[in-house]
């Protein structure tokens, strides 16, 4: 008996095919090879083509039957997980109007000023517990300004994984962490958030029906069943945002948990049981995988848009050509902690939510003509991610979160023996690798979803930690270097 997992990143689409029983991966990939395109057209812009998602997961399934030699009617159940606060619009032909405005897009970010402005920050902090800020809500309301003719013949609006979901089903949910991904769940009434739909001038009926995130939510179609190679009637049974599914995947459910991952963008995400909030609004909450009226889980995240992108921008830019990471990881450890006094502010990738939505670009601070060279600068952009990481979990902390060990993933910027260190000598929490990853996970939140596992203990009993890295006998560099990085981002915000 085997799960089936999809994470339908803005880099790649990956799928997992999991053994129920023992919950080992028997098969894994991604595509494309090479990081998917985003279009910007203009600055601060990023699109994505839904067809072309769909069209890795087609080639990502093949490759793992082929790899696993498993009969697809073995498959019990799939999962989803996905980028966040994408906009897919479809019209009432199921066609998909436009290219999918994408999470770090940051048109949005005037739009939710001015509901913030109009509505009032009471009624959106108790309501939402964000501001309306740059999330997919917002984005659609650049729709309705800047295509008016398009946006009138919208019949539907999804996020990325509820796309992906009607393409495999035929069928149109969410869940309530979903619509908290679109600033459309009103915690307060627990329900969909009429008072912000009415702001902008949405029909109710343009939402998806609101299911739970674990149950069935419709079943694979003969069509799509054959472009898969997979069989036809098998469940969709869990979905969830990349970053709730994350926290999922390390078996993060409960409050004082945290999960933090570091790809193209960068988050530490933890759960807090009482409903609060950053009254500035630097921290995003969204309802976990388990929130419910009965059970308030919320989700706290920290999100740096500027993590991978800037360590990949580096690679290409900065290192020597050719080389791959694990080489310019060497490179960089040839510099000191502290990088011998250089800081990079990382934040090139669009508005950060941690910087009340602005867009203050990536600079270089510091740098001495006689005396600093490329190591130095490898070294000070992934400790000017790390530090732009912990500057996020100050924020959590000031509303009650306590983080004492990080969950994290074998992967990406953790890979990194700089960025770990430097992460875990920051804070001064412990952070436990452990050897898994969104489509396992999402396999494995089918398998709650199924009921082929009672619970997420069950689950996730079999993860296992692969390594864990405790902060710096000495933390004093770490933190005089957090010091300097944090003087100039004050400076580069006018603080």
């Amino acid at each position: 008996m085997y799960l089936l997992g999809y994470d339908i990143g803005s880099s790649s689409v990956k799928a997992a095919l999991v053994d129920a029983e023992t919950g080992a991966c028997v098969a894994s990939d991604f595509y494309p090879k090479t990081e998917a395109p985003i279009k910007a057209l203009k600055d601060g812009w990023a699109e994505q083509t839904p067809d072309n998602w769909w069209l890795y997961l087609k080639m990502a399934t093949k490759s793992i039957l082929e790899k696993s030699r498993v009969n697809p009617a073995d498959i019990k159940a799939i999962g989803i997980s996905y980028q966040m606060h994408g906009l897919v619009a479809v019209d009432k032909e199921g066609r998909v109007l436009r290219d999918a405005i994408i999470w770090c897009d940051s048109r949005g970010v005037p739009y939710g000023e001015k509901a913030l402005r109009e509505i009032g920050e009471e009624k959106c902090l108790s309501h939402l517990l964000n501001q309306p800020g740059n999330f997919t809500a917002t984005k659609l309301a650049w729709v309705k300004e800047h295509e008016p003719a398009l946006f009138d013949k919208i019949d539907k609006i999804m996020l990325p994984g509820d796309y992906i979901a009607w393409r495999l089903t035929g069928e149109l949910y969410t869940n309530p962490e979903g619509l908290s991904e679109y600033m459309l769940w009103d915690f307060k009434e627990n329900a969909p958030a009429g008072f912000l739909m009415e702001y902008f001038g949405y029909d109710r009926s343009i939402l998806p029906e609101v299911k739970t995130t674990f149950c069935e939510q419709g079943r694979l179609t003969p069509e799509a069943a054959k472009e898969l190679g997979l069989e036809p009637g098998t469940p969709v049974t869990y979905r969830a945002g990349d970053q709730p599914n994350n926290a999922l995947s390390l078996n993060v459910f409960n409050p004082g948990e945290v999960a933090s991952t570091a790809g193209t963008s960068g988050v530490v995400y933890g759960i807090n049981g009482t409903v609060d909030y950053d009254p500035r609004s630097r921290v995003n909450n969204f309802a976990h995988v388990n929130h419910s009226a009965d059970l308030t889980r919320i989700g706290v995240m920290t999100c740096i848009s500027g993590t991978g992108i800037l360590n990949s921008w580096m690679k290409r830019n900065v290192a020597p050509e050719g080389i791959s990471y694990a080489e310019m990881n060497e490179l960089a450890a040839q510099a000191p902690i502290g990088s011998a006094g250089v800081s990079i502010l990382p934040f090139g990738n669009g508005a950060e939510r941690v910087l009340e939505n602005r867009q203050i670009g990536c600079s270089f601070h510091g740098i001495n003509f006689n005396i600093h060279n490329r190591h130095h600068l490898l070294r000070a952009a992934q400790e000017g991610i790390v530090f732009s990481f912990y500057y996020g979990m100050e924020i959590m902390e000031s509303i009650g979160m306590k983080i004492e060990t990080i969950h994290a993933g074998h992967a990406n910027m953790f890979l990194s023996p700089i960025f770990r260190d430097t992460l875990a000598s920051v804070s001064g929490a412990i952070i436990q690798l452990v050897d898994t990853d969104g489509a396992v996970g999402a396999a494995k939140g089918a398998g709650m979803g199924a009921g082929i596992y009672k619970d997420n203990n069950e689950a996730f009993g079999t993860l296992k930690v692969i390594e864990e890295i405790h902060p710096a006998a000495d933390r004093t560099p770490y933190l005089e270097a957090y010091a300097r990085w944090k003087r100039y981002l004050n400076m580069a915000l006018g603080q």
